[in-house]
């Protein structure tokens, strides 16, 4: 994947837990396999859902409806979980609920969700509300969604149309249901980062011919007792006195300013055995403290006396010379102001993909329906940015294949015209698709530098008209290996931003990982580095 470290240069730098770090130009953009493989990656948020009706049917014969909501996850598998319910609005048809429903917004995942609003019957009313029978209550329809189709809305309001189970959303009756809109407010903590610089005093020596060459690792506690790293500073080399870089902490990601954290000092070593020097358990509310109060904690280290283990207190002592926290524009505050993710598409339409027409080949379109690796990766990363581009006009293109009698092209427009390069939706591209591997002949090699820069083109012309939208480019193809290393042109030069995502086919072929998952759960964080070097804010 292309954001993990493999070599000796990369396994020394910072990984932040913030992307806020990357508006001071430090390394912690990097992301290496220690944080992956427990589990750190992706953006997440929480955020408070809040209901409120109107024109609700009124089924009681006295009076009008007690109106209450009740929230479904709905599976990919097609199962349906409660999770959450409103309290009862006594005598209403223009409801507005109290009680608030949290939930962790995922970008890379299509979250469903399913709303029913009923009618408690009187004689339900003094009964707790978790205990009620909900197929003892009269319906008063339902309606669906996905929680990005709120969160994108300018407003963050998504009102939707009540129908009752077996009727039609066209029919004239569901007209009478009602509506229920939902509302999103990102919770304040998901905005709140803390701002920390860190340095020890007097480092133990672990190495037999120099100094040491620390560096902190910062892990939260959960409830199992379990540490899970979130931060990591960069390794200073020959250095007992270390003053590391800033690192960000997003308060939500650890829990909260009380909850414990376990801040551990490593000895680096090449061949990733590194030495604990001694390490300390505060929250940051503890660490501010120790900043106001300008003191230092004493390391311990876990010493084995006898058969049991020891903390052996060390004369090292960590200090923290700065501790702030500001409130950070979101992934979410810029969809509120109208920034749009824009999806394009290149397919690798080489002849090492295999004859089309044979089981075997990554282009077979299987008469069954079953979709092929490329239509699947076009599908699943599609469903997650579709709800994030307002036209759904997607840019889409072929490379690696020559025309009916015509020279190999390494950047064609896949819907076979000559003049414009979009499809409409999703459906559009599976078309465009399908339609070209019977009118190209799989050739190659395998370039890429053609529909980079037509898709370039396409991002800087937006650009230029002030337009507020960020582009994925999504190249499906087959590569032998990725080094995890930033891109270089044939220059020398370094990209300045590590914005490719590598995801081998095999490995989602085999289900060790979810594609869409490993491609897009670090595309906000991408975004937001994006926004914050160049200093654009979402508008309020």
């Amino acid at each position: 994947m292309g954001n993990c470290c493999s070599d000796v240069g990369g396994g020394m730098a910072a990984v932040s837990g913030a992307a806020s770090s990357a508006a001071t130009g430090n390394q912690n953009d990097a992301v290496d396999m220690y944080l992956r493989s427990h589990g750190i990656h992706g953006l997440f948020s929480q955020i408070e859902l809040s209901f409120s009706a109107t024109s609700l049917r009124d089924r009681d014969v006295f009076s009008k409806s007690d109106p209450m909501v009740v929230v479904y996850i709905k599976e990919r598998d097609g199962a349906i979980n409660e999770v959450f319910r409103t309290e009862v609005v006594l005598n209403s048809l223009t409801p507005t609920w109290i009680a608030k429903y949290t939930i962790t917004y995922h970008f890379e995942v299509v979250q469903n969700l399913l709303f029913k609003v009923f009618d408690v019957d009187t004689q339900y009313h003094n009964v707790e509300m978790k205990m009620l029978k909900l197929e003892e209550q009269q319906s008063l329809g339902e309606a669906c969604c996905t929680l990005s189709e709120i969160v994108t809305k300018p407003n963050r309001s998504l009102t939707l149309d009540l129908i009752r189970r077996g009727e039609s959303v066209s029919s004239t009756h569901s007209q009478h249901c009602g509506k229920l809109t939902v509302h999103a407010e990102e919770c304040f903590s998901s905005k709140s980062t803390a701002d920390i610089i860190l340095r020890c005093i007097d480092l133990e020596s672990k190495d037999l011919f120099s100094k040491s060459d620390p560096f902190l690792v910062i892990s939260k506690l959960v409830e199992s007792g379990i540490s899970i790293p979130v931060c990591k500073t960069e390794v200073l080399k020959n250095d007992h006195n270390p003053t590391w870089k800033p690192v960000f902490l997003n308060i939500q990601q650890v829990g909260s300013k009380d909850s414990p954290l376990v801040i551990e000092c490593f000895n680096f070593n090449s061949n990733g055995k590194h030495d604990l020097i001694g390490k300390v358990r505060k929250s940051l509310a503890d660490l501010e403290k120790l900043h106001l109060g300008r003191e230092g904690e004493n390391l311990y280290l876990p010493t084995l006396v006898g058969h049991n283990y020891e903390n052996k207190i060390l004369n090292s002592k960590l200090l923290v010379d700065k501790f702030s926290e500001t409130a950070q524009h979101t992934f979410l505050d810029y969809l509120a102001g109208g920034f749009e993710l824009n999806f394009m598409v290149a397919i690798d339409f080489t002849a090492s993909n295999g004859n089309p027409r044979l089981p075997d080949s990554l282009h077979y379109i299987d008469p069954s329906g079953r979709l092929n690796a490329y239509q699947k990766a076009i599908y699943e990363v599609g469903e997650v940015l579709q709800f994030y581009d307002a036209d759904r006009r997607y840019p889409a293109w072929g490379f690696g294949a020559r025309p009916i009698d015509g020279p190999v092209s390494h950047c064609f427009n896949l819907n076979g015209s000559s003049n414009y390069c979009e499809v409409q939706g999703i459906q559009g591209i599976m078309m465009a698709y399908t339609s070209a591997l019977f009118n190209v002949s799989l050739a190659g090699p395998t370039l890429f530098g053609h529909v980079i820069n037509r898709a370039s083109v396409v991002a800087c012309d937006s650009l230029s008209t002030g337009a507020k939208k960020y582009f994925v480019l999504l190249i499906i193809t087959i590569l032998d290996a990725d080094k995890g290393e930033r891109l270089e042109s044939t220059t020398g030069c370094i990209a300045s931003r590590d914005i490719v995502q590598f995801v081998p086919f095999r490995d989602v072929q085999s289900g060790e990982i979810s594609m869409v998952g490993a491609l897009l759960a670090e595309l906000p964080t991408q975004f937001l580095t994006y926004m914050r070097r160049r200093d654009i804010k979402p508008s309020t």
